[in-house]
């Protein structure tokens, strides 16, 4: 299968994204090592599906199954998904919200970029609860963006970032890692790794024990 490259011209009723483009590349290091070599990997808030394209191509043994809960978001997907990669499902839609639109049956890894500051804390502990529910032992919940840590001074780029979307919407804004993590281990998810991502980015993976 040839590997589809991060910078490949969005198709014919796609979308693509500048910062996907950038960073496609350093969060697929991170899950080359993360995933398994085969089985079921869900995409929370997939966005322009660029992401979901680039991942498949180059994970050939998964199943790559992008969601969103924005029309746009999912017609983009479906154009990026029928120029892509045989391993890229078709796009469902899925609010983390409703537990009924998550899937029955278990996934072994579930994948959120830039969700988490784009959304009211709830989201965060519905994540977490629904990831608990639908990954196996071992499983994998793999978080990336930008996050705040205690005892870490914030990065300028960061600092201004979560100015201007708590002044989009008060509930959005940069979660702390530390909070994060014990959403996670309230629901039995361990934080297994952090590591530190270009443009002051963050990749945190949680797994079932």
């Amino acid at each position: 299968m040839h590997t589809m490259d991060p910078a490949t011209e969005a198709p014919d009723g796609a979308r693509s994204s500048p910062a996907a483009t950038r960073n496609a590349t350093a969060i697929l290091d991170v899950l080359k090592g993360a995933l398994p070599a085969r089985g079921d990997v869900l995409e929370i808030a997939a966005g322009t599906g660029q992401h979901a394209a680039v991942f498949a191509s180059a994970l050939p043994g998964l199943t790559w199954r992008p969601t969103d809960v924005s029309d746009e978001a999912l017609a983009s997907i479906a154009a990026w998904r029928a120029g892509g990669p045989t391993n890229l499902a078709a796009p469902v839609r899925l609010d983390v919200m409703t537990a009924e639109t998550w899937p029955k049956d278990p996934v072994d890894a579930i994948v959120a970029i830039n969700l988490l500051h784009i959304s009211p804390w709830a989201v965060t502990g519905a994540l977490m609860d629904r990831a608990s529910a639908c990954l196996p032992r071992g499983g994998l919940l793999f978080l990336y963006g930008p996050f705040r840590e205690a005892g870490q001074p914030l990065a300028e780029s960061n600092a201004a970032f979560d100015e201007s979307l708590k002044a989009r919407d008060p509930d959005w804004g940069l979660r702390e890692v530390e909070a994060v993590a014990a959403e996670a281990s309230a629901r039995g998810l361990a934080l297994t790794l952090r590591k530190a991502m270009p443009a002051n980015n963050l990749s945190l993976l949680f797994r079932r024990p």
